[in-house]
């Protein structure tokens, strides 16, 4: 019998009976795991995007061409992209029919609440994107959720398994099916939302791919027809999402500065202007924080000159160390997906007599932000926007129950 459910088992020699947690399980290196169900959630390609962008239009498949060499875009290379995810697609679904699995496929515009309940696993086929919009709606942390990058060539797909399994899908099925894998518990920050004129429903920024004016649009039009009261606003409202890589707040206008009062850890209100506020996960450290706070050998270089007139101490300034204090200072910035804390970065802050900033990164347990915008957004994942401004609070921690289930398969 092929068990319907990963954490309804416990781990004996090989075989897996009785009822525990997917943690007792995952301390037993031999426990297999064959899902019955398993959604398969495939992303929009480029080429797929291109054709809806103009649907409405009326374009013929000659038309699509010549509009795209026009914005210098290739219509046979976007369609041989398309052709090769469309094939490592089918394969995947290929390979787990033959295991006995039942199969859902759908298409990321498809894929919503009851998808995930009814499925025993989820996986990504695409990228880190599709991967972060498949974690974003598993709110069950024994369900296990698989990232297969279906374009290796385009895309990194630093949340997938190794880039090998593309085209050998079958090896790394039969890897979990044997138990010739471990589980990583990837944390995730969660989100309240309180303060008045709030709007705790969220705008899906995945398909629309909108541009300002369509996004404040969207916002609008989503707090003019829920019609809050004043109980309603006050919160607070747990958001039904949860944040794999990081959250950002700031301005929907870039060249803006972001105004906000900020507390880390339950510490003192500071008042801060910047081009925003950045908070990820273990996860997400090797993502957009990364590139925020990452240093270059040229910066280090001109500090270690300046050191070395300041001091008068004799700092050799050879390439070599150089790059090994970038090459240190930058791994500093990279935190394990399963450590149960987050890192917070101010860019660009603005310090003045009124505006401070005492700690423009940092570890935290608990981030408070409270909102002076006039235009902002609290942006998840690059995919899921809330509306963010003038007395809106949001609090932002991490919770055991929020971890998110995914592979590790062994050598």
């Amino acid at each position: 019998m092929i068990p319907r459910t990963f954490g309804s088992y416990v781990c004996r020699g090989n075989l897996l009976i009785g009822r525990s947690s997917a943690r007792t399980v995952a301390s037993c290196g031999a426990a297999a795991f064959k899902p019955a169900r398993v959604a398969v959630v495939a992303k929009t390609t480029r080429y797929e995007f291109e054709q809806q962008r103009y649907r409405y239009a009326g374009l013929s498949e000659e038309d699509l061409i010549q509009l795209l060499a026009l914005k210098g875009s290739s219509y046979r290379g976007l369609l041989e992209r398309h052709n090769i995810h469309t094939r490592n697609v089918g394969r995947i679904v290929e390979h787990l029919q033959k295991e006995g699995i039942e199969v859902r496929l759908v298409r990321r515009k498809e894929y919503d609440e009851e998808t995930v309940r009814w499925a025993d696993a989820v996986i990504s086929a695409g990228g880190d994107g599709i991967m972060l919009l498949v974690a974003s709606k598993v709110f069950d942390k024994n369900k296990p959720v698989i990232g297969v990058n279906t374009d290796p060539d385009r895309s990194e797909g630093h949340l997938c398994l190794p880039v090998h399994y593309t085209h050998a899908f079958a090896e790394a099925l039969k890897k979990i099916e044997k138990g010739e894998f471990r589980w990583l518990w990837r944390q995730r920050i969660r989100l309240h939302l309180e303060g008045t004129g709030i709007n705790p429903s969220p705008v899906d920024l995945h398909e629309q791919q909108l541009s300002l004016e369509q996004h404040s649009q969207a916002h609008r039009i989503t707090t003019d027809s829920l019609n809050f009261s004043d109980d309603d606003t006050s919160g607070p409202h747990l958001l039904p999402v949860r944040g794999l890589n990081e959250i950002f707040i700031g301005e929907s206008l870039s060249s803006r500065a972001s105004y906000y009062e900020i507390s880390v850890d339950d510490g003192p209100w500071e008042k801060q202007k910047s081009s925003g506020l950045s908070i990820c996960t273990g996860t997400g450290s090797k993502a957009w924080s990364y590139n925020i706070n990452k240093l270059v050998e040229q910066a280090v270089e001109d500090v270690l000159k300046i050191g070395k007139g300041e001091t008068g101490v004799d700092i050799p300034m050879d390439q070599a160390l150089i790059k090994k204090v970038t090459k240190m200072y930058n791994e500093s910035l990279i935190f394990s997906p399963e450590e149960n804390k987050m890192f917070f970065s101010i860019r660009e802050p603005i310090v003045n007599r009124v505006f401070s900033s005492s700690r423009q990164r940092g570890f935290a347990n608990k981030v408070c932000v409270r909102s002076r915008c006039w235009n902002a957004c609290m942006v998840v994942d690059g995919g899921t926007s809330f509306e963010f401004n003038d007395g809106a609070v949001a609090t932002i921690s991490l919770n055991d129950e929020d971890q998110l289930q995914t592979v590790i398969l062994t050598d």
